[in-house]
């Protein structure tokens, strides 16, 4: 795991760090990148050896993954590793047959996977989601016709296999199903979004207009979606929380070697006591998130999930969250007019933070769906 980590360190500051500017100002980063990354083994991380995985502890797949964060990106994070939200489900509910012909050429890179939940008259309001799919007879094969509309899909222009909830049956969270769709799919159109930060991911509105798919692509049972959804946020809630505090860290770092480097008033800026103290405000709040997180992995790697986990993981992403505004802030503050300025990691994460605080389920969604796990 040594030699893979160091791998992994050396493609980051080679291949990733020195373009970073360059695609968010474009707007997109390679799509070559999946592949480069699929070979690397980085997008195989925790994944199963059978579909070309590489099974590890979350602890490690985590550490591993956020590697990544110190090229302070955010779009780069969500938009590489956008499969980690688009495959469980389908690794953990879909039929064998399925699983084959998506997981291993996503796993290698060859084709891109997202998760197609939001809508525009939804949000987080999952149960009641309004695309719907109607199972229909087509030269004796039964099949699904898709209709409807997705917002906010990340990876959704690119996206050659798309994980999608749809209604299939009553009102509420009884009705949803979760079905696969080929990105190429007639009828399936996308419109790119244009957002305050993550530029270099490519975020979609998505249109389903009367798509198709073999019956055979549904993920699971019919109306056993909800549950599927369900389960996979706490993943993407766990990688959220992750990726804040990595982006705090980068935070920190690039205001503190400014504070060390910059004069003022004749001594360096650190030497001023309410810089120095701004410093120490960021690696408080740092170490603690952290140790949060740690404790919270700790914790599912040995097995040990329950109601009051899903809780701590619900109030860990609003934890990480809030530690990032706070470095984000400060590390624009002892920038000053630096940080204002495009191109230094810190501009850039105080453009993407808001996006950290609602993606995965909004602050006030966490603190509710966690005092409903908590037995108080």
């Amino acid at each position: 795991m040594d030699d893979f980590f160091r791998s992994v360190e050396r493609f980051v500051s080679e291949q990733i760090k020195p373009h970073i500017n360059d695609w968010d100002e474009a707007g997109e980063f390679p799509r070559d990148l999946y592949r480069q990354a699929g070979e690397l083994g980085l997008l195989g991380l925790g994944y199963p050896e059978e579909v070309g995985g590489f099974e590890c502890t979350l602890a490690d797949r985590l550490k591993l993954s956020n590697l990544v964060c110190t090229a302070g990106s955010g779009g780069l994070l969500a938009g590489l590793f956008s499969h980690n939200i688009g495959l469980p489900p389908l690794l953990n509910h879909g039929s064998e047959e399925l699983v084959q012909l998506i997981a291993p050429a996503v796993l290698k890179g060859e084709a891109i996977s997202a998760l197609a939940i939001t809508e525009p008259s939804g949000g987080s309001d999952v149960a009641n989601l309004k695309t719907k799919a109607e199972l229909f007879q087509k030269d004796g094969v039964p099949h699904y016709r898709i209709n409807g509309e997705k917002v906010f899909i990340t990876s959704g222009v690119r996206a050659d296999w798309l994980t999608v909830a749809v209604r299939t049956g009553e009102p509420g969270a009884r009705g949803i199903s979760v079905l696969m769709v080929p990105g190429n799919a007639k009828g399936l159109t996308r419109s790119p979004l244009k957002k305050t930060g993550w530029w270099m991911s490519d975020t979609a509105s998505i249109y389903f207009d009367n798509v198709e798919v073999p019956a055979n692509y549904l993920v699971g049972k019919e109306g056993k979606g909800f549950r599927i959804i369900m389960e996979n946020f706490n993943t993407e809630r766990l990688m959220l929380a992750g990726a804040c505090i990595g982006f705090s860290r980068v935070c920190l770092n690039e205001a503190l070697d400014w504070a060390q480097n910059r004069l003022t008033f004749g001594k360096k800026l650190i030497e001023h006591q309410v810089i120095a103290h701004k410093l120490a405000d960021m690696r408080m709040k740092i170490r603690a998130t952290e140790a949060w997180f740690d404790e919270t992995i700790a914790r599912i790697d040995k097995g040990d999930i329950n109601e009051e986990l899903v809780a701590d993981i619900c109030l860990l992403k609003n934890q990480s969250t809030e530690t990032l505004q706070h470095c984000a802030n400060e590390a624009v503050q002892i920038l000053g007019g630096m940080g204002f300025m495009r191109g230094s990691s810190t501009e850039r994460i105080y453009r993407e933070v808001k996006v950290m605080c609602i993606g995965g389920g909004a602050e006030e969604i966490m603190k509710e769906l966690a005092i409903r796990q908590l037995d108080w």
